[in-house]
């Protein structure tokens, strides 16, 4: 499953998230994967981070708590 957000205040760019099985070959642990693309090629970000589904959650308040901080 793949999802495509607007990147805010570009004029093409895009935030892509994507969930990945095996990242690192056979047997890895699935992440999820966000890449920023400045051009809108959600293939090929300028930018990516992939996060364990293990601490998926804990990121996303950490990344709410940090904004409204």
């Amino acid at each position: 499953m793949s999802k495509v957000i607007p990147l805010a205040s570009s004029d093409k760019g895009i935030i892509s998230i994507t969930k990945i099985d095996e990242p690192y070959g056979e047997g890895s642990k699935p992440v999820v994967s966000i890449g920023i693309s400045l051009n809108g090629d959600a293939d090929k970000p300028d930018w990516k981070a992939h996060i364990p589904l293990e601490n998926v959650d804990e990121v996303c308040a950490a990344v709410k708590e940090v904004a409204n901080s």
